[in-house]
């Protein structure tokens, strides 16, 4: 039976953060994603092949892409005899706080994958992901890669060596999704971001996670939307977001359980309970961007939704 030659594969946007959880916890998004295809070469290696989408001027070097890294790492331990050309179909926004670079990383190892002798498990490709989503943000952290590649609302207890759990969300769970007509780079915000901070904004934060942890396990949200607060990284990156608080305090007003940036920002995700809290909120949010001079489109996405899929192969 002869190898497969071309495969495709999907991997969602995703949230990370989730307010409480800096860099450990994360959920995939509906509407947005990024599709790679990789295609069999006859040299060894990885070459990159035409980036199209929302996104073209990435890197031609796959050293210094996150698709091309991924791969380069997969192929070097799993079957270095073996070429691929890698494709990219940008679906993310650049810079927007919702998995981009991470969603190029997963879906690349997950189209790869079907073209290996030996295919992985889909928990080995969670570390080969992560050295691609290094390339872009300058540090190994698996919030995003790991709602991406699995699904669901995920805690990230350790990317190396991977300890990835997956956590109950209540029924109806909702979050908005406010993307902002705007760019934010994740190397410059984790630069505001204090070396030290002060234990007693520590304790209160470990509570919170606590709290919103132990909601979801319960389907509590009253406890969660007690929990769902940022005391640590938001009161630093808030001012790199123009209109954040009047977003925030917009979705707070009409019913969220609670609101932060959703990843590096600028983006910002609202927990809601149910959908037509969370279509308000959406709208709510909207026109809060709006009334700071900034467009903004707002969506609604289950928390626990799918994560990547093999979509053809060939």
């Amino acid at each position: 039976m002869s190898q497969p030659a071309r495969a495709t594969a999907f991997a969602p946007a995703s949230t990370s953060n989730l307010a409480v959880g800096f860099d450990l916890l994360g959920h995939p998004l509906q509407r947005f994603g990024d599709r790679v295809t990789a295609v069999r070469a006859a040299t060894p290696g990885v070459v990159m092949g035409p980036i199209t989408g929302t996104v073209t001027g990435l890197p031609a070097d796959p050293a210094l892409n996150t698709a091309g890294r991924a791969v380069m790492r997969m192929l070097r331990d799993q079957a270095p005899g073996l070429g691929m050309e890698i494709s990219i179909e940008k679906g993310i926004p650049l810079s927007s706080g919702i998995g981009g670079s991470a969603a190029s990383a997963v879906a690349a190892v997950v189209a790869a994958n079907a073209l290996l002798p030996r295919p992985l498990a889909t928990e080995e490709l969670f570390a080969y992901a992560l050295r691609g989503e290094e390339v872009a943000s300058g540090a190994i952290h698996g919030d995003n890669v790991a709602p991406s590649l699995f699904g669901g609302l995920v805690l990230v207890r350790s990317a190396i060596p991977a300890d990835v759990v997956r956590l109950p969300a209540p029924p109806g769970l909702r979050c908005v999704l406010a993307l902002p007509e705007l760019t934010l780079n994740t190397r410059d915000a984790r630069a505001v971001l204090p070396r030290q901070v002060p234990l007693r904004d520590v304790t209160t934060q470990c509570a919170n996670l606590a709290g919103v942890l132990a909601g979801c396990y319960r389907g509590d949200l009253a406890l969660i939307g007690r929990s769902l607060r940022d005391v640590l990284v938001e009161p630093h990156r808030a001012a790199l977001i123009p209109g954040f608080h009047a977003v925030q305090a917009a979705a707070m007003d009409a019913g969220a359980l609670g609101c932060s940036i959703s990843g590096a920002g600028p983006s910002l995700f609202a927990w809601c309970a149910g959908d037509a809290v969370a279509d308000a909120v959406a709208l709510a949010m909207r026109d809060a961007f709006a009334r700071a001079d900034v467009a903004a489109s707002a969506w609604v996405s289950p928390v626990d939704g799918p994560g990547a899929r093999v979509e053809s192969v060939e």
